[in-house]
């Protein structure tokens, strides 16, 4: 997945800041820290380390740190859209912009783009799956259409992340065909049940050390309520903790 097509992953939509105000802090941040940026041009073949130079709030734009030749220069200005990712305090920030203008900036060549109407931040845990336990599975429940009707399959998690979850299929009785939606599938955590919405987007063929072959398969929430994601946020906290306490002796 690109840069540009995961700015643009409506999954991500919970992590998405659309505040002009933060967007700016954050932008600012970046600039202060003297934050490296990735940048991606020519539908992301190629990748060029940029920094960001200012925030102009009265004209709505910001100045970028030029590319070190010419050609990877005028490759920027060629390029239609250009997409950011870099790291501030330890969380993932991605933005995407129109084409780059150029400027001059402290009398040395710079980009100029529009400010991003809006920012990703992806804290560790909201991209980075967790497993769930074996010996005290979590299950989620899956209404499947069988011949007119509607069949509740139940099935245990492999992991979870807070922009989906991994589920074990062992009778292969869900439909894997990636874009796949399940509507009102219920997620049973300690805390109590969630009902959510799942898209298929990936599977894999498993097969076991007693030769049964089994699916698993990757899933993304689906425009999940608040309330929903704050119980698997508070889900995956505690499976941390636990493993972390593990690790070190204390669990």
């Amino acid at each position: 997945m690109t840069l540009a097509s995961e700015y643009e992953n409506d999954d991500l939509n919970p992590y998405r800041v659309h505040s002009r105000r933060e967007v700016i802090a954050l932008l600012r941040s970046i600039g202060e820290r003297n934050q490296l940026v990735r940048m991606l041009i020519n539908h992301g073949n190629d990748t060029i380390v940029t920094s960001i130079l200012q925030i102009d709030e009265s004209a709505n734009t910001v100045l970028l740190d030029c590319a070190p030749t010419a050609i990877m220069n005028q490759r920027v200005l060629d390029s239609e859209k250009l997409s950011f990712e870099t790291v501030l305090e330890n969380i993932r920030i991605l933005f995407n912009s129109p084409a780059a203008e150029s400027c001059i900036y402290e009398n040395l060549p710079a980009f100029i783009i529009p400010l991003p109407t809006s920012v990703i931040r992806l804290q560790r845990r909201e991209f980075y799956r967790v497993p769930t336990p074996v010996t005290n599975p979590i299950y989620c429940t899956i209404p499947i259409r069988a011949e007119d009707q509607i069949i509740p399959v139940v099935v245990p998690l492999h992991n979870i992340s807070g922009g989906g979850l991994s589920i074990v299929d062992e009778k292969k009785l869900i439909d894997s065909t990636p874009g796949h939606i399940y509507e009102n599938c219920r997620l049973d955590l300690p805390g109590g049940s969630v009902t959510l919405a799942l898209q298929i987007r990936n599977h894999l063929e498993v097969t076991l050390t007693n030769g049964k072959s089994i699916h698993r398969l990757g899933c993304a929430f689906v425009n999940p309520s608040n309330g929903a994601l704050g119980a698997v946020q508070k889900y995956i906290t505690k499976l941390e903790r636990d493993q972390n306490a593990k690790a070190t002796g204390l669990g």
